[in-house]
């Protein structure tokens, strides 16, 4: 049972599926918050600083995609929202990922499922499992800096806007240069959940993260993929991009 000061804010303009999100999260001892749309939304947030957001994208007055962008300049810049959404195509899920998005869950959804994910990332959030790696508070590479007290990366001197789930990520293939992690490894690593099947949410951050880090995104030199295995961190140039794994 989870502490009732565990707060979630709940955003869809359809009741049904509002009371039905909320029945399950209360089962579990969240305390849930609930609004109908874009605007009320994003004044509950801001005042309240939930632990987690679940957000519909199509929603009245301001979409949850604004909702989104608004919110990652204030005081939930490092708040989990997960987005609900009736649209399934690659591009809205890209979209979605790249304005801020932490998941993307489509409808219909399990909602046990739905309660997974948001315990996954509360508890990736708030009770990160700490090995002694962790306690390296930077790491250092030709050109690259990355500062785990100030969540800070730097790229030739520059500091380089990561989300959380970006920094997360480059932090857990940084910390071992040139392992191949595979995908459901990786995702659950940082995602603290199985990907059940769906790993597009952990290629969209990589492409994300390669887009602001690579000068060629296309041909990356930090963060390179393993074709039919993973992605690794390469600290040098010895690297080859897209390499393969032997038989």
């Amino acid at each position: 049972m989870k502490s009732s000061e565990t707060t979630i804010l709940v955003v869809d303009d359809e009741r049904e599926i509002t009371e039905l999100i909320t029945l399950y999260l209360e089962r579990e001892g969240y305390a849930v918050y609930t609004s109908d749309n874009g605007l009320d939304a994003l004044r509950i947030a801001t005042s309240l600083v939930p632990d987690l957001i679940v957000l519909d994208v199509s929603l009245g007055k301001m979409d949850g995609i604004e909702v989104c962008r608004e919110l990652r300049q204030g005081a939930c810049a490092d708040v989990p929202i997960l987005f609900l959404s009736c649209k399934s195509e690659d591009r809205d899920i890209i979209r979605g990922l790249s304005e801020g998005g932490d998941d993307y869950i489509t409808k219909p959804f399990s909602p046990s499922q739905l309660v997974a994910r948001i315990q996954a990332h509360i508890r990736r959030r708030r009770t990160r499992e700490r090995t002694p790696e962790d306690q390296v508070a930077q790491l250092c590479f030709s050109g690259l800096e990355i500062d785990f007290n100030s969540l800070e990366v730097r790229l030739e001197g520059e500091l380089i806007a990561l989300s959380a789930k970006e920094f997360e990520l480059l932090s857990v293939l940084a910390r071992q240069p040139n392992r191949v992690f595979p995908l459901e490894e990786l995702y659950r690593r940082v995602w603290q959940s199985d990907s059940m099947g769906d790993t597009r949410t952990l290629m969209v951050h990589i492409s994300n993260l390669r887009k602001k880090m690579e000068l060629d995104p296309a041909r990356p030199r930090w963060v390179q993929t393993v074709r039919g295995f993973g992605y690794r961190f390469c600290p040098t140039n010895a690297c080859d991009e897209q390499s393969e794994i032997p038989n």
